[in-house]
């Protein structure tokens, strides 16, 4: 499970609603379930979405078996719906949890 910052100004708009909309626009297909969104695509064999506390919360679970090509689109997609929701793109969003790991470590 993975917890993503998002940019301040992106924040109120982080709504199931949204998620579905971001999901459907990168993935075909989004299914609301309460306040989180699932979806299945490619390589995801899960991926469940939801907004807490100000953060994008993910639950991914990946087939290993698919093809390169098929893993490679499902990334692609994958970053670029992180990106569109959280604001952050992949480096941004990796330097950030590089940064919340050292605040957390003793």
């Amino acid at each position: 499970m993975g917890n993503y910052a998002v940019r301040p100004a992106l924040r109120a708009q982080l709504t199931a609603d949204r998620i579905a909309a971001v999901g459907r626009a990168e993935f075909g297909a989004a299914a609301r379930a309460g306040d989180a969104v699932s979806i299945e695509y490619g390589a995801l064999e899960s991926l469940v979405a939801s907004s807490r506390g100000g953060q994008l919360v993910v639950d991914v679970r990946m087939n290993p078996k698919v093809p390169n090509d098929v893993a490679a689109e499902t990334i692609r997609r994958y970053n670029r719906f992180l990106e569109t929701l959280t604001g952050y793109t992949a480096k941004e969003r990796s330097k950030k949890a590089q940064q919340a790991a050292r605040k957390g470590a003793p």
